[in-house]
């Protein structure tokens, strides 16, 4: 193992001792789903703090503004000290190294996610050796795609089952749709 390799698993080169294993969990969360909770719970059984950071792409059209995001996402963890939500702008694995993230933690439903994520990994490793850790999303919400949450609440339905009960999206989508 090499001193770089040593520095992301964990341990500082300097001495033995294991320092903060922190993780950025980047996505457009738009709105944060059940599996992005999954991943989230899944993910801090792996390392000891979680950044969710929420990619800033002024050209891409959302349906809930940056500011509502932060605050829904912000209130569903406010109990747990280990995750964090920051928004960013630019490459994530640059925000990665700003908030000394050692890791990024992706999800993956299909073998097409596999593909895509598999790229952007490596990609990642070469220019700024940042690994990547992948978990599945568990069988019950493959099927779940911020995407289609975004069809249903354009024409008003009701996305029980595919996001957090108190992540109290309706009372967004309410204030959206005035």
């Amino acid at each position: 193992m090499k001193i770089m390799d040593l520095c992301h698993c964990g341990l500082d080169p300097q001495s033995s001792v294991m320092s903060s294993k922190i993780a950025l969990f980047p996505g457009v969360f738009d709105p944060f789903t059940l599996g992005h909770l999954s991943l989230v719970e899944r993910g801090l059984r792996l390392v000891d703090e979680i950044i969710i950071a929420i990619g800033v792409n002024l050209e891409k059209k959302t349906f809930f503004p940056l500011e509502q995001r932060i605050e829904m996402i912000t209130r569903l963890f406010e109990s747990n000290p280990k995750i964090k939500v920051r928004s960013y702008k630019g490459l994530t694995v640059d925000f990665a190294k700003e908030t000394g993230a050692g890791f990024i933690l992706r999800g993956i439903r299909s073998v097409n996610d596999f593909e895509y994520e598999k790229n952007i990994a490596d990609i990642n490793r070469e220019i700024a050796g940042i690994e990547t850790f992948v978990l599945f999303t568990e069988p019950q919400f493959t099927h779940i795609s911020s995407s289609l949450v975004r069809e249903l609440l354009t024409y008003g339905r009701t996305v029980a089952g595919f996001v957090p009960d108190n992540l109290n999206i309706d009372d967004y989508n309410k204030n959206i749709r005035k």
